[in-house]
């Protein structure tokens, strides 16, 4: 998605700026400010460098332009929805995919986190012995891209119950951990058609027979956490 770019007399080698192609394909789901465009390559690439390395606002580069305009965009285009949809509709283009797989992992709230309790979101903060905590609860395809996030302080059951509401009519599988081993959540995917590929928990008296070739698939999922935590500020 990044690529690295001078522009000749200016020292920016070093400076990660989105390609030219990737712009073109995000451009369209930015608003317009006075019938005019206004999304900036440079600023775009210091929101995302500076989420990806975990920096304060102030200490981007400055080649990104000031810190103040970072901020203040990721914040106006993240209550638009802008990235909301930008994340939608990369999705769907990527294609519908019949097997599905559902997990949740926790994330370590930074200490400024606490502001959000004064906000009214408690529900994305959680108190746990490590200290703060929030749960990102996901679905992913059979190639292991991203379909649905969603993140808040709930239990397993209950992330399923938002997620697996609304899937795609081509889905035929959910693959899950026995976490999700429910008899709601298995009745709920049946009445679908939607084969559950989900272990049963060891305390369950009536086992539930599941193909364990394809249980072991699962691993797509957990390297999207993976993947996502490398970007500083997800993980903390």
């Amino acid at each position: 998605v990044i690529q690295r770019f001078a522009d000749g007399g200016e020292a920016v080698s070093d400076v990660f700026l989105l390609p030219k192609n990737q712009m073109k394909r995000i451009e369209p789901f930015f608003l317009l400010s006075h019938g005019v465009l206004r999304v900036d390559e440079r600023v775009l690439s210091g929101i995302v460098y500076v989420i990806c390395n975990f920096f304060q606002w102030k200490d981007a580069p400055k080649a990104y332009g000031p810190h103040k305009t970072l901020y203040n965009r990721f914040i106006r285009w993240s209550r638009l929805g802008v990235f909301d949809r930008i994340f939608i509709a990369l999705t769907e283009k990527a294609g519908r995919s019949k097997r599905l797989m559902i997990d949740a992992t926790h994330l370590k709230a930074h200490r400024t986190s606490a502001s959000l309790l004064k906000k009214g979101l408690s529900s994305y903060i959680g108190r746990t012995k490590g200290g703060q905590n929030s749960k990102l609860h996901a679905v992913c395809d059979g190639q292991g891209r991203p379909v649905r996030l969603h993140l808040n302080q709930v239990s397993d059951f209950k992330g399923a119950d938002i997620l697996l509401a609304n899937l795609p009519d081509e889905a035929e599988e959910v693959i899950g951990d026995r976490g999700y081993d429910s008899n709601r959540i298995r009745l709920s995917l049946a009445e679908r058609n939607i084969t559950a590929c989900i272990p049963p928990r060891k305390n369950r008296k009536s086992k539930r027979l599941y193909n364990w070739h394809l249980y072991k698939k699962r691993h797509l999922i957990e390297n999207i956490f993976a993947k996502l935590k490398d970007w500083r500020r997800v993980a903390t």
